[in-house]
Formats: structure tokens, sequence, C-alpha cells
């Protein structure tokens, strides 16, 4: 086993961390009362990961059943309960809990429970997932073909789209 090639040449390190206080507000708030922070995003990692935490209202819907071409995506929960889909069943999530779903796999979750539940995203390589999050809901109510070619160009593959 071997570390990845050196990416950065100097000698002594630099001055470059970035640091997000918990008291910073979300980034997304939904109609239904759920926050979406962005911890780091594609642009602050240059593209290594992105890293985003969830707060769900209760009783918080969720993706249906999908898969990405391009990244992975890991769910580990901070609080309450979330039901995760790992391509064959559902499973009640709750603090601790952490679900690794690797490219290509078919994954879900949402929030059943009537208590709100927190979560970190974190989908590798990064991706631009901002633009889904804040665009997610109106191309949803758009629909049709509009709502595909959104989900196409954020590496979203939904089995109800097949």
């Amino acid at each position: 086993m071997s570390y990845p090639p050196q990416r950065y040449s100097g000698d002594t390190g630099e001055v470059n961390a970035v640091f997000r206080p918990a008291s910073t507000a979300p980034d997304l708030t939904a109609a239904n009362g759920s926050e979406t922070r962005y911890l780091a995003t594609h642009h602050t990692t240059q593209g290594e990961f992105g890293l985003y935490q969830v707060d769900m209202a209760p009783r918080a819907g969720g993706p249906s059943t999908h898969f990405h071409k391009t990244i992975s995506e890991s769910f580990y929960v901070l609080s309450g309960t979330v039901s995760l889909f790992n391509g064959e069943e559902w499973t009640s999530a709750t603090a601790g809990d952490f679900l690794y779903v690797p490219v290509g796999g078919l994954h879900a979750f949402r929030n059943d429970s009537n208590e709100p539940a927190s979560m970190l995203l974190l989908f590798s390589p990064g991706a631009p997932r901002e633009d889904y999050f804040e665009n997610l809901a109106e191309m949803a109510r758009r629909g049709g073909t509009e709502q595909l070619d959104f989900r196409l160009r954020h590496d979203s593959y939904f089995l109800e789209d097949m």
C-alpha cells in the first residue's frame, strides 16, 4: 500500500486552512424547514471532496433510489433517526451510524420519524453539488425533461427516470 502521488512540493508548509464556525448560518433552508450547511465545497477542497451537513425536519422526505457515475457518497448520522437505503434494504440509522455508497451504488435517504435528524453527506471526489441542492425543489416543481436534464447534469441517475 502506498500514499497517493505528492501534490505539494514546498518544504515549509503553508497557512491555508479554512475554518467554519458552528455558528455560521445555514447556506440553504428548504420550505419544510430542513437546512443544509456547505462545510467543504468542491471549490474549497479543489475537487478533493464535498462535505455537507443536512438537518432534516421531522417527516422530511428525501431522494428516491438513484446512483452516481462519477462520485461516491457517504452518510454519517449526527442525531435523530435517518432512513438509509443501501440498494437492497432500508435501515433506521441513528447517531454514529455510517453508510458508504461507492460509485454506481443504488441508495436513497429520508427522515421518516416525527423528530428532526441531522447527518453529514460526503461526496468524493468533490463535485459542484451546491447548484443541485439550491435548484432541486424548483426542478422537481417543473418536472419533465427539464428535471431529467437537471438530474443528469448533476450525475444523479434515478431509477424512476430509466
